[in-house]
């Protein structure tokens, strides 16, 4: 629980004895060890502009990349010998210490309110996070943070020249790179040799969820969705998904090629409605700012400084509106946590962070009640053309009804994961996880993941990948050494699901609030019941129990698409 911070001022037991109001004026061991901990956080924060600005701003040559890596390598540096500072150790026996006298003090005292033994949870909570972190921290020698650094960096250049140049070859040292030190990292941080690398790797991104939880998870939802995809593929009555593209023309294909920005989907259009969009679910751009990128990704400085990214094509709009409201969602959980400057105030797994986007991305931007709302703004955006682009021939003729379906259709021959419709999604994470797992696990060479990428997509989704940009070297992550990132997708996605199942339960007018276009008490339901919270709760699965009734359960996600897509694709 997030409460206020209380005027420095004293109670006192009934022996008289003086009990200070907070923990910090009861012990300067934990206003030292904050201090500390409050710079560690401004110099990674510093690190993420740096970084924003080498995605997004900076000139993309060799030189440049190594001169920022240079610089994040400094920065990196810096920030890991204060993480590791003996002194932080000793400040978090102490501060731990002073905790228990202090509790105990309160116990005893006329005083020992909810907002007491509030403070006294984040303070005991905060001392957890921190002790883990400088215990995982002392693991690493400064020189291979340093490393770290310089290789995100090289290897991101060398990811976006590969990916230009449909080269995966050309990224392969980089990529080998990453997973041998991901691996190097893993094994100073394994404090148990029974954990395999690869579920050490994992807790990086989901704390507090084991592997065979995720097994069993995954298991559920493939298993339900095989035969589900195979019932809406064979449907006779698929949706129209002519809104999504520019009306077919006489042109040839070599015209059609060839055909203007201004002929298609203006991307001024595109960007004026996705920012009048998110801005009206809640994504709040006073503090914050939105931009186009390779892979459209989240970045917070503080909760007052929360910039995403998208990208546009000009030949389908769909997309790039929903990477924005997803960006968005991550955002406004950025937003909305508390600004202590401290890990307590962070997200509490990528897990949870990706349930806040996909909560917004596919339960309210892809739902019937939010066309019914943004149905006419899309007609505006590009029937009338009103922002600096030419109008879309004949796109005024789709209802709401109509963009509804399109946005829901699914793309069977799609490739990429980000463009890939929900109910086909779970299936090229479950490609991923088990790519990078089989990688580190020493099963699967880093050079012959191009063959197993395609092998895979032509079995899970009956699909032919052309070539590597459109396959293995679409994603960022294995160039930052997010390496057990992409299970976190899917939990996200389930846990969204039962979220929502939750919030139409404590909302029963929702539906009808978002055909009007008021968000205001589905982004408070959301602020009250995930985002206050920061990582106050040890895992995604004590989060949900605590906050709706259970941990995390696969049949709202199988439920949700089942009911979906038997109704879009008219099948039983």
């Amino acid at each position: 629980m997030t409460t206020a911070t209380p005027a420095a001022t004293t109670t006192t037991t009934a022996a008289a004895t003086p009990v200070a109001a907070t923990f910090e004026d009861h012990s300067p061991s934990y206003k030292v060890l904050l201090e500390k901990l409050r710079t560690i956080t401004h110099l990674e924060r510093a690190s993420a502009v740096l970084n924003y600005d080498r995605q997004i701003f900076m000139p993309q040559t060799d030189a440049s990349a190594a001169q920022r890596g240079k610089q994040l390598a400094v920065l990196a540096t810096i920030s890991h010998e204060k993480s590791i500072d003996p002194e932080i150790g000793q400040l978090l026996e102490k501060s731990a210490q002073d905790l228990e006298e202090w509790s105990s003090l309160l116990k005893g005292s006329n005083d020992y309110s909810i907002e007491r033994q509030a403070a006294i949870h984040s303070a005991s909570r905060l001392l957890e996070l921190e002790t883990k972190s400088y215990k995982k921290a002392t693991c690493i020698p400064s020189s291979l943070a340093a490393r770290k650094a310089e290789l995100e960096s090289s290897a991101y250049a060398a990811w976006v020249k590969a990916r230009e140049n449909d080269d995966f070859s050309s990224f392969a040292p980089s990529l080998k790179q990453c997973f041998d030190q991901a691996k190097e990292i893993a094994t100073l941080q394994r404090t148990d040799e029974n954990i395999s690398l690869y579920s050490q790797m994992l807790d990086e991104f989901e704390m507090g969820m084991k592997s065979s939880r995720i097994d069993e998870l995954f298991a559920q939802v493939q298993e339900a969705l095989v035969p589900l995809i195979s019932k809406v593929k064979s449907s006779t009555n698929p949706p129209d998904l002519s809104p999504l593209f520019p009306p077919k023309t006489n042109k040839t294909d070599e015209e059609e090629k060839n055909e203007t920005e201004e002929e298609s989907f203006p991307v001024e259009s595109q960007k004026h409605l996705s920012k009048t969009l998110v801005t009206t679910l809640g994504y709040d751009t006073t503090h914050g700012r939105i931009d186009t990128a390779v892979h459209p990704f989240t970045t917070s400085f503080s909760p007052y400084d929360v910039r995403i990214t998208s990208r546009f094509n000009t030949k389908e709009w769909f997309q790039g509106l929903m990477g924005t409201i997803h960006e968005g969602g991550h955002a406004m959980y950025e937003q909305s946590l508390g600004d202590s400057d401290t890990s307590l105030d962070t997200a509490l797994s990528m897990g949870v962070h990706e349930s806040q986007s996909l909560f917004w991305e596919r339960h309210i931007g892809k739902g019937k009640g939010f066309w019914k709302f943004a149905g006419g703004m899309a007609r505006d955006a590009f029937a009338n053309a009103n922002n600096n682009g030419e109008a879309v021939e004949g796109f005024e003729k789709y209802t709401d009804e109509d963009l509804y379906k399109a946005v829901n259709g699914v793309k069977f021959d799609n490739l990429i994961r980000v463009d890939a419709d929900e109910l086909t999604y779970p299936l090229h994470v479950i490609l991923r996880y088990n790519i990078e797992r089989d990688v580190v696990e020493g099963t699967l060479k880093v050079e012959d993941i191009p063959r197993r990428w395609k092998d895979d997509m032509k079995s899970l989704l009956d699909v032919d990948v052309p070539n590597d940009t459109k396959g293995a070297l679409q994603d960022i992550h294995w160039s930052m050494m997010a390496i057990g990132y992409f299970p976190t997708y899917l939990l996200g996605a389930m846990m969204a699901a039962q979220l929502y199942h939750y919030c139409q339960l404590e909302i029963p007018d929702l539906e009808e609030r978002i055909e009007r276009g008021e968000f205001t008490a589905v982004k408070e339901w959301l602020r009250r019941k995930v985002h206050m919270h920061g990582k106050r709760y040890k895992s995604l699965d004590e989060l949900l129990e605590g906050e709706v009734g259970e941990k995390l359960n696969a049949e709202y996600f199988i439920r949700y698409l089942q009911d979906k897509y038997g109704e879009l694709y008219q099948v039983a």
